[in-house]
């Protein structure tokens, strides 16, 4: 390429490799056992959500309701996977946050917000 120069590893303005390699910085991914038991949890829910929804049309339908019973399975499943899949990310982000904040040494000390009590410097109600 033009204009771009070769340093020689004998130069003394290129910083030297270091011996031991840095530490990684930790990432936000859950581990792989969570992933796993969140995907599974949402193949659990949308079968069965699949299941609910030809069962709820199958028992309100007579003769041949193969149509129906197929949309309403397609969309028990995608209701039930859809808000399964909502619930195990927000379990997964809480998971992540906690770690975070385990690995940060705890949450931060804080008192407790005390206020005063409106009762301790009350007069006494008079009495007629």
């Amino acid at each position: 390429m033009v204009g771009v120069t070769e340093q020689s590893a004998s130069d003394p303005a290129t910083p030297a490799p270091s011996a031991t390699a840095p530490v990684p910085a930790p990432t936000g991914v859950p581990s792989v056992t969570a992933r796993v038991v969140a995907f599974v949890a949402i193949l659990v829910a949308g079968a069965a959500g699949a299941f609910i929804g030809w069962s709820f049309s199958d028992l309100q339908c007579e003769g041949d309701c193969t149509g129906p019973n197929s949309i309403s399975a397609f969309v028990g499943a995608v209701l039930a996977a859809g808000g399964v899949g909502v619930v195990t990310v927000l379990g997964l982000r809480a998971m992540n946050e906690w770690r975070t904040v385990q690995a940060r040494g705890g949450p931060p000390n804080r008192t407790p917000n005390k206020r005063p009590d409106p009762r301790a410097n009350r007069t006494p109600p008079r009495v007629r």
